[in-house]
Protein backbone atom coordinates (compact mmCIF):
# COMPACT_ATOMS: atom_id res chain seq x y z
CA UNK A 1 0.00 0.00 0.00
CA UNK A 2 3.03 2.31 0.72
CA UNK A 3 4.65 1.36 -2.75
CA UNK A 4 1.29 2.35 -3.87
CA UNK A 5 0.82 5.51 -2.09
CA UNK A 6 4.18 6.48 -3.31
CA UNK A 7 3.44 5.44 -6.72
CA UNK A 8 0.45 8.43 -6.78
CA UNK A 9 2.19 11.02 -5.48
CA UNK A 10 5.36 10.37 -7.86
CA UNK A 11 2.65 10.67 -10.71
CA UNK A 12 1.02 13.56 -9.79
CA UNK A 13 -2.41 12.06 -9.28
CA UNK A 14 -2.53 12.70 -4.97
CA UNK A 15 -1.35 16.17 -3.54
CA UNK A 16 -0.05 16.94 -0.07
CA UNK A 17 -1.27 20.22 1.41
CA UNK A 18 0.48 22.05 4.32
CA UNK A 19 -1.86 23.05 6.85
CA UNK A 20 -1.09 26.93 7.92
CA UNK A 21 -1.30 28.32 11.37
CA UNK A 22 -4.07 30.64 10.20
CA UNK A 23 -5.61 27.72 9.72
CA UNK A 24 -5.63 26.75 13.16
CA UNK A 25 -8.58 28.76 14.58
CA UNK A 26 -10.74 26.92 11.68
CA UNK A 27 -9.40 23.22 12.52
CA UNK A 28 -10.31 24.58 16.10
CA UNK A 29 -14.03 25.77 15.18
CA UNK A 30 -14.59 22.06 13.16
CA UNK A 31 -13.73 20.12 16.43
CA UNK A 32 -15.79 22.08 18.31
CA UNK A 33 -19.06 21.77 16.08
CA UNK A 34 -18.29 18.04 15.64
CA UNK A 35 -17.04 17.41 19.33
CA UNK A 36 -20.37 14.65 19.29
CA UNK A 37 -18.62 12.46 16.79
CA UNK A 38 -15.64 13.48 17.84
CA UNK A 39 -13.91 14.95 15.28
CA UNK A 40 -9.84 14.42 15.48
CA UNK A 41 -7.21 16.72 14.08
CA UNK A 42 -6.71 14.72 10.92
CA UNK A 43 -10.09 15.09 10.00
CA UNK A 44 -10.56 18.64 10.99
CA UNK A 45 -7.40 18.53 8.28
CA UNK A 46 -9.24 16.97 5.34
CA UNK A 47 -12.56 18.84 6.12
CA UNK A 48 -10.16 21.78 6.38
CA UNK A 49 -8.31 21.28 2.71
CA UNK A 50 -11.97 20.70 0.98
CA UNK A 51 -13.18 24.02 2.41
CA UNK A 52 -9.84 25.44 0.79
CA UNK A 53 -9.57 23.78 -2.19
CA UNK A 54 -13.35 23.29 -3.08
CA UNK A 55 -12.45 19.24 -3.48
CA UNK A 56 -15.84 17.37 -2.27
CA UNK A 57 -14.28 13.67 -3.73
CA UNK A 58 -12.60 11.36 -0.70
CA UNK A 59 -11.28 8.05 -0.62
CA UNK A 60 -12.13 7.14 3.08
CA UNK A 61 -13.37 4.39 5.15
CA UNK A 62 -14.66 6.72 7.96
CA UNK A 63 -18.27 6.82 8.17
CA UNK A 64 -18.14 9.81 9.77
CA UNK A 65 -17.26 11.79 7.02
CA UNK A 66 -21.31 11.33 5.56
CA UNK A 67 -21.95 13.64 8.37
CA UNK A 68 -19.35 16.02 7.75
CA UNK A 69 -19.89 19.71 5.73
CA UNK A 70 -17.91 21.30 3.66
CA UNK A 71 -18.58 24.96 4.96
CA UNK A 72 -20.77 23.88 6.56
CA UNK A 73 -23.08 22.93 3.74
CA UNK A 74 -21.65 20.56 0.97
CA UNK A 75 -21.22 17.17 1.72
CA UNK A 76 -18.41 14.92 0.43
CA UNK A 77 -18.31 12.74 -2.71
CA UNK A 78 -17.10 9.48 -0.56
CA UNK A 79 -14.80 7.47 -3.21
CA UNK A 80 -16.26 3.64 -3.14
CA UNK A 81 -13.96 0.92 -2.87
Amino acid sequence: MQKQLGKLLLDELLTVYEIQERDYVRLLELMEKYQDRPMDLADASLVLVAENTGSRRILTLDSDFLFYRIRNQETFDIVQV
